[in-house]
């Protein structure tokens, strides 16, 4: 048991490392070869602050632990929801801008319906994969084109997430590349380590490696989101929370769980198609409905998703 959580937090570790490690080299070298930082945001930001999840998700496939595979999408998004935004609106009230948020908010209802059809086949092979990896490229598209057009505050905002992440202004193309490998070599090692970390410990603990998925593996992928969310908010950008929050959860569904299932397909474990994915498309309509209710996210809605995580977690505990 002592090993298997150490692997865990290992892998973790690793995990974060390699993503930020990742995002900086890509940045830079996105910056060197003249990438706007709007495009740098919304691509390279995105996917790079996704390859925790991605590489976490992939090493179980290919492992032949499927409950952890999906479970870590499912469970991040729901982490994501509840307890990410739950924590950063008991900070501070967030507010939404509705011009960019009508087109997210459509991006990640059909986004969430998509991976809720994928998952009901039971298994996700090529073709559903591809599906959701291009529902994801369109989005990507349709964001790009309509912020570039307008220029507005969401425009804004993926251009300081890229240029949040800084390096040196006279960093070479090696260096650059450098850091671009060693991320991805501690995200694909990292990724190793969780997952047989987390199945030791789902057979150690009696439970199924899909709960282990849902709660372990996913609350430590989404720890970059809840750090960045609540430094977001403590310096007053309570924008960049939510946005950080509403795009992960569209790359997981779209694109992580897409590109896993392009690699290797995905026998979804039952438990997750009975219960797991109505929670995850429960929540993601919830906060749709609460966001576009009254434009924000009070600090009573904030302890609302913040109830629903613990309880929904006391839930998989007893299952």
């Amino acid at each position: 048991m002592t090993n298997s959580i150490l692997l865990v937090a290992g892998g973790l570790v690793l995990l974060g490392l390699g993503g930020e490690l990742l995002v900086r080299g890509a940045v830079g070298m996105a910056a060197r070869l003249g990438i706007s930082p709007l495009l740098a945001g919304l691509t390279i930001v995105g996917f790079g602050t996704s390859m925790p999840e991605l590489a976490t998700s992939v090493q179980a496939a290919l492992g032949g632990a499927p409950g952890i595979a999906v479970g870590n999408v499912v469970g991040s998004n729901i982490a994501n929801i509840l307890l990410v935004l739950g924590v950063s609106a008991l900070i501070m009230p967030l507010a939404v801008n509705p011009a960019s948020f009508q087109r997210d908010s459509i991006a990640m209802g059909v986004s969430a319906l998509l991976a809720t059809g994928a998952v009901l086949l039971g298994v996700i092979g090529v073709m559903p994969g591809l599906a959701l990896v291009a529902c994801l490229v369109g989005y990507i598209w349709w964001a790009y084109k309509s912020e570039s057009a307008a220029s507005d505050d969401e425009c804004h905002r993926h251009e300081a997430e890229a240029e949040d992440r800084p390096v040196p202004p006279n960093t070479g193309p090696v260096i650059l590349g450098g850091l671009i490998i060693a991320g991805l070599a501690a995200a694909i090692f990292g990724a190793g380590l969780l997952v047989d970390g987390a199945t030791v410990l789902a057979s150690a603990a009696g439970v199924s490696e899909s709960v282990i998925g849902l709660t372990v593996v996913a609350v430590g992928t989404s720890l970059p989101e809840l750090i960045a969310c609540v430094i977001a908010v403590l310096r007053k950008h309570a924008d960049v929370a939510l946005g950080n929050v509403v795009g992960s959860c569209i790359y997981n569904l779209c694109g992580i769980l897409g590109l896993t299932a392009v690699i290797h397909p995905i026998a979804v474990p039952a438990e997750i198609v009975g219960i797991d994915i109505w929670v995850m498309l429960g929540v993601t309509a919830l906060l749709i409905v609460q966001l576009r209710s009254g434009w924000r996210l009070s600090r009573i809605e904030g302890a609302i998703l913040l109830a629903l995580y613990c309880s929904y977690t006391v839930f998989l505990a007893l299952r």
